[in-house]
């Protein structure tokens, strides 16, 4: 149950809450717990402009990320995903369009969370939505169930990992594909390892590109000629980051700095989205569209996890 407090003893607790996140005692799981307590308890005074400061912070986040990485791993980390992507996209679309026939949801609503599920969580659902002319219920119940397994995922994947013996190699590969969000994606890597975080980020932006085709596929299906297409730019900054710290080997240390500052905007990130998933928010997104995402989500794990093993 959230406390009323007077708005400024709010903002200050959640402010001083936050800048504990961009200490390096506070890791991307512990982030997002807190984000959790402070949903349900004090509640979030400036979730208004949560979904803007989550979107930007995640970009600039994993661009700062690309600092750490290597171009040459990081390609062919991408043409192994490359097979997987698009596997495991066309089924989860397909399989997700099925589910909610068969539970009867929304239409639009089960292509959103299939979407999300298939390639990058909110991000696809934000540049989905309007293509496919879906309302402000929709896609707060589509956001609400990706958020909600995503927190689920951050915590559990790095266990399963480790129970069975996975390779950072493996673990990457998988929370790429099985995770939804880049944020809960690059989270769990990064707890895993160093290896297994530049596999899932690479892998997963990778995806994130198929919001290109998926979006042009949409307008076909829900009959929208206004093609207003939403290309991830950001990934080419990322790019460029490897580019740069591959080539130009002489400044580690402050590509080094760099990658500490990207692993504080992830935890920040992950505590804001965190923060903004309250008790009226996870009523609000309904049974049948919940089982939907988690047989989808379920379904594509378990699909992964066989196949890379």
């Amino acid at each position: 149950m959230i406390t009323k407090l007077p708005p400024v003893t709010q903002q200050v607790l959640f402010i001083v809450i936050l800048a504990l996140c961009l200490t390096p005692f506070i890791t991307p799981p512990v982030a997002l717990l807190l984000g959790l307590i402070v949903a349900q308890t004090i509640g979030h005074p400036f979730i208004h402009l949560n979904h803007k400061a989550t979107q930007w912070l995640l970009k600039i986040s994993v661009v700062g990320l690309g600092f750490g990485m290597n171009i040459h791993h990081a390609i062919q980390a991408g043409k192994e995903g490359f097979t997987f992507t698009l596997f495991s996209i066309s089924l989860t679309l397909i399989v997700g369009l099925l589910l909610g026939r068969w539970l009867k949801v929304d239409h639009k609503t089960a292509f959103l969370i299939s979407c999300g599920t298939a390639i990058c969580g909110g991000s696809a659902i934000a540049a989905i939505s309007p293509i496919i002319k879906s309302n402000e219920k929709q896609i707060s119940v589509a956001l609400g169930i990706i958020f909600i397994l995503n927190s689920v995922a951050l915590f559990i994947f790095p266990v399963i990992g480790h129970w069975f013996s996975m390779s950072q190699h493996q673990f990457g590969l998988w929370s790429a594909i099985a995770i939804h969000d880049t944020s809960s994606v690059v989270g769990a890597s990064a707890k895993y390892g160093k290896e297994a975080l530049q596999i899932a980020t690479t892998v997963k932006l990778e995806r994130t590109l198929w919001i290109i085709p998926v979006s042009f596929v949409a307008a076909f299906i829900f009959k929208n000629k206004e093609n207003t297409v939403q290309i991830p730019y950001f990934i080419i900054f990322f790019v460029l980051a490897m580019i740069i710290s591959t080539y130009l080997p002489d400044f580690q240390k402050l590509y080094a700095s760099i990658v500490i500052g990207a692993k504080s905007g992830l935890s920040v990130t992950l505590f804001l989205i965190g923060a903004g998933l309250n008790y009226i928010m996870i009523k609000a997104v309904g049974r049948k569209p919940l089982i939907q995402g988690i047989l989808l989500w379920l379904l594509i794990s378990i699909i992964a996890f066989t196949s890379i093993i």
